[in-house]
């Protein structure tokens, strides 16, 4: 199965777009394309008689490599490039945007680094491996347990079923070279207090003497709205600029400021990059019949999102082109949602990009541990409710020092992006561990946005929002919860097959229908009592979900996204009430 944007993949250089839109430089080179590879055993020597199209996973179609890597391989995938020609005082970094799972990087035969996590990115000063020569070498050892590990990997297994998946491996994202300075900005994360019309941003540093000079300036619709300047402590600073009028970024209005930051004197400049921050506040607070909401810049929103595996039938992990990466949200806002759920996934940082240009509300899973299905079939079958379940069997996936270093390295990508408004911890107990420490870590981590405690089955009164799972019965509203905002974190979940769309013959849903009629009159039955429950305090729903994957086939759109099965138009005009009904009862 292959989606309509395979045929725009360019196999000399595929996704040729800058992979971090939140610290632009413009000295860069892309390294994705063809590179060799070969499978052989961990303490084997490699014999390169493959080849895999880079950023494509092993085991995707978009890669050319269909090989299914077992824990007891390893892939090595090597190419050749020319080293950009460097200034005095400047070093070369080797960034890769995620590669599954745990690798070591050699350049001319030289080991650069090593990194275990299959989620974000990293990379390695590579200046001392350079050799005279024209051209240079590198190569990515790369193993990957899967589903026999205790690593996070989202629902990845080498025995795909329901809702789990075909596992990958490899370099799943852009791999490419950057040129910076010995004293370079590492990041820039803004945070705003609309009351008193200030923003907080925050720029790392690396390699600067205290004190050196740090100058931020902000742009509003190319003009300047102002500049804030201050200078480097322990390997940061932060400047402060208040606003005279603060337009906040929302679904509504995505509205984006413009940063150029710069680190050093005005005459003698070390670094610069180019970002950008939204405007925007996450909170909750009581409407006027005293229950708990969600609330975006102190107003409240009814939080009506999908459930987004972010899966491709041709790439696996990884979208074959940009445009089709933000295809998914400018689906999901067609359709009248603004919410998207990433689920046990985290997406190209051009994701998120994406997310905050395009106006969404995203929570953000982290990848959960092993998680053995069958297990938790048979408790099911025996009828033990979830909370009773022996965990350590069902969900043996625990390694918390492992976790909480992923998490960490998660939320530190992704914390520039305003998007972002809820952090998932843990997902139905897929090797939930520690929880109260856990989400209190991640609090105290990001106060700036709320932390879902944990998202169904096995609560503990912690986080900020008591989250159900309701597949059945939607209508048995729990109740409301003294201290947190009560949502359907996943509901719904209907199954409807389309005809030369599907990935296998056999599919699996929560619930069946058997026409797009009958999809979209099961869809206003539940819309419909989800709009009787919103009055009693029901403050959001993730259905399930946004397209179908693999033999999961509860998608509004087909795994190849070429059907919609209801049209968008009809499914914005259903949501209508709902959120009708939610601006009164909040209001």
């Amino acid at each position: 199965m292959r989606t309509r944007w395979a045929d725009d993949v360019d196999p000399a250089l595929p996704l040729p777009e800058y992979p971090r839109p939140q610290l632009v430089r413009p000295r860069w080179k892309n390294l994705n394309g063809i590179w060799e590879a070969a499978v052989h055993a961990p303490d084997g020597t490699p014999q390169f008689n493959h080849r895999v199209l880079v950023p494509f996973p092993v085991g995707s179609e978009l890669s050319g490599f269909d090989h299914a890597l077992q824990p007891d391989e390893m892939v090595t995938m090597r190419r050749s490039f020319v080293a950009p020609t460097l200034e005095p005082e400047e070093r070369l970094r080797l960034h890769f945007g995620a590669v599954d799972q745990s690798c070591e990087v050699r350049v001319n035969g030289i080991s650069v680094g090593r990194h275990v996590g299959g989620f974000d990115p990293f990379f390695f000063d590579i200046t001392d491996a350079l050799d005279d020569a024209g051209e240079q070498s590198v190569e990515v050892a790369v193993t990957d347990p899967t589903d026999t590990g205790d690593l996070p990997l989202g629902k990845q297994t080498l025995n795909p079923f329901a809702i789990q998946y075909t596992a990958v491996a490899g370099i799943w994202q852009t791999v490419w070279l950057e040129p910076v300075p010995a004293a370079c900005i590492e990041s820039v994360v803004a945070v705003t207090d609309l009351a008193s019309r200030t923003v907080r941003i925050t720029c790392a540093i690396s390699g600067a003497s205290t004190d050196t000079p740090v100058e931020v300036v902000v742009r509003g619709d190319d003009a300047i709205v102002g500049t804030v300047t201050g200078a480097v402590t322990a390997d940061r600073a932060v400047l402060e600029l208040e606003f005279a009028d603060v337009r906040p970024w929302s679904p509504e209005d995505p509205f984006l400021y413009d940063l150029d930051v710069r680190l050093g004197p005005a005459d003698r400049v070390i670094d610069e990059a180019a970002s950008y921050f939204g405007a925007r506040e996450v909170g909750v607070e009581r409407d006027r019949a005293g229950l708990l909401r969600l609330t975006l810049n102190g107003d409240p929103v009814f939080h009506l999102g999908l459930l987004d595996q972010g899966w491709w039938p041709d790439g696996l992990y990884t979208a074959p082109t940009d445009e089709a990466l933000a295809f998914d949200i400018e689906a999901t806002l067609a359709m009248g949602f603004n919410t998207i759920r990433k689920h046990v996934k985290v997406e190209p940082a051009r994701w998120y990009w994406h997310a905050d240009r395009l106006g969404v509300l995203v929570w953000q899973d982290m990848p959960s541990t092993r998680f053995d299905m069958m297990a938790f079939g048979a408790q099911l079958g025996q009828k033990i409710a979830p909370p009773d379940m022996p965990w350590d069997e069902i969900s043996p996936g625990r390694d918390p020092d492992t976790y909480r270093r992923e998490l960490d390295a998660m939320m530190r990508a992704l914390e520039a992006f305003c998007s972002i408004v809820v952090w998932v911890p843990f997902n139905e107990a897929w090797g939930q561990h520690d929880t109260d420490a856990t989400l209190h870590h991640v609090a105290e981590r990001d106060p700036s946005r709320l932390v879902d405690g944990p998202s169904g089955w096995v609560d503990t009164g912690t986080g900020d929002v008591r989250d159900h799972h309701i597949y059945e019965g939607p209508e048995n509203f729990p109740g409301t919860d003294p201290k947190r905002p009560v949502v359907y974190g996943e509901y719904g979940g209907f199954k409807l097959a389309v005809d030369d769309h599907v990935w296998a013959d056999k599919g699996w849903g929560y619930a069946t229908t058997k026409s797009s009629d009958e999809l979209e009159a099961a869809y206003v039955d539940l819309i419909e009592t989800v709009t009787e429950l919103v009055p009693r305090g029901l403050a959001g729903v993730i259905y399930t979900q946004t397209t179908d994957v693999e033999t999961e086939i509860n998608g509004l759109l087909t795994y190849d996204r070429a059907v919609f099965k209801v049209e968008p138009e009809r499914l914005r005009e259903i949501h209508t009430t709902l959120l009708r009904v939610a601006d009164e009862a909040a209001g």
